[in-house]
């Protein structure tokens, strides 16, 4: 059974920070990343884990909360095509990592972005690791693209959430898939109306001495039979649950749950992490040290279907 793994991290947002559990329980176990590839926040993670900085990188995250985040919001005022110019992010994360070539990092490390301009996936394997990172991470709408002459780059999970194609290999290496877009369903505000109860509201009537006739009890019984049906059909109405902009997110999600299928087909992995795609939003940096735990318990469990399987 081998022990040298190639890790690819997946695209999500605040979900990447399962990223470095993910790291944790694999070296816990003896396992050896031997090389690493990423996208979007994966591409965070793989760069700053090849330069040999997840440890500070893990504190920082840690001590993240709303306050930080709205202080590296640099807002576009100027911009047609985004909110975010993205430049004091990247300072940031500088600050625990200076910039380096990506070829000259620890272990081989790829970082995927997509070019919109020609629709093409870029795989940066070297020069400026914060440039392919900035790329990368480039949400469409919200971080500023970035131009690279004749391409013009946004988030790499945009065109594959997962990409497992992109990663370097060594003969005899493991190939390890952390997914953190795993198929989910699209979470809606539940309904559970208590029906009437009409058998109670009777026997009270009649505990303070209010007589109810027969025929007014049969009409009584009618109508709130009507009532509970309605409010039943109410909660079961799926349309009043979907708006303008959440139909829009989930076509969104909907198309990276299927690109990451696809990936998985096109590439299957030796070992496949999953942690749902609603787990937690995309913005949950401030819960850092509950998504790097389920990161690790995630990797845990399926590094023991592995291992189990492996024996056999």
């Amino acid at each position: 059974m081998g022990k040298n793994v190639a890790l690819v991290l997946g695209s999500g947002g605040a979900r990447g920070l399962a990223h470095i559990g993910a790291i944790e329980a694999l070296e816990e176990r003896g396992y050896t990343i031997t090389s690493i590839a990423g996208c979007s926040m994966g591409s965070i993670i793989a760069g700053m884990y090849a330069a040999g900085q997840l440890k500070e990188a893990k504190e920082w995250f840690l001590q993240v909360d709303m306050q930080l985040i709205w202080r590296m919001m640099d807002i576009n005022l100027l911009s047609v095509n985004s909110l975010v110019k993205g430049k004091r992010i990247i300072d940031e994360l500088q600050k625990i990592v200076p910039d380096r070539p990506i070829e000259e990092l620890n272990i081989p490390c790829s970082i995927v972005a997509s070019d919109m301009m020609n629709t093409e996936e870029v795989i940066f394997r070297s020069g400026s690791l914060f440039e392919a990172v900035r790329a990368s991470i480039s949400i469409p709408l919200f971080f500023q693209p970035v131009q690279l002459e004749h391409r013009l780059l946004i988030d790499g999970g945009i065109l594959n959430p997962l990409p497992l194609h992109a990663i370097q290999r060594t003969e005899g290496d493991l190939l390890v898939a952390m997914n953190i877009s795993g198929k989910d369903s699209m979470p809606t505000t539940e309904e559970h109306p208590e029906p009437i109860d009409v058998e109670t509201r009777l026997a009270d009537l009649v505990a303070r001495g209010i007589p109810v006739p027969k025929t007014l009890e049969t009409q009584i019984r009618q109508l709130t039979k009507r009532i509970n049906k309605a409010r039943e059909d109410r909660a079961n109405d799926l349309q009043r649950k979907v708006s303008f902009i959440s139909m829009l997110d989930r076509m969104s999600d909907m198309q990276i749950q299927q690109n990451t299928i696809l990936s998985l087909r096109l590439t299957p992995p030796d070992v496949h992490a999953v942690m749902r795609q609603y787990a937690y939003n995309t913005f949950d940096f401030d819960k850092a040290e509950e998504i790097i735990a389920d990161g690790k318990r995630i990797m845990n469990e399926a590094l023991d279907a592995y291992e189990a399987k492996s024996e056999h």
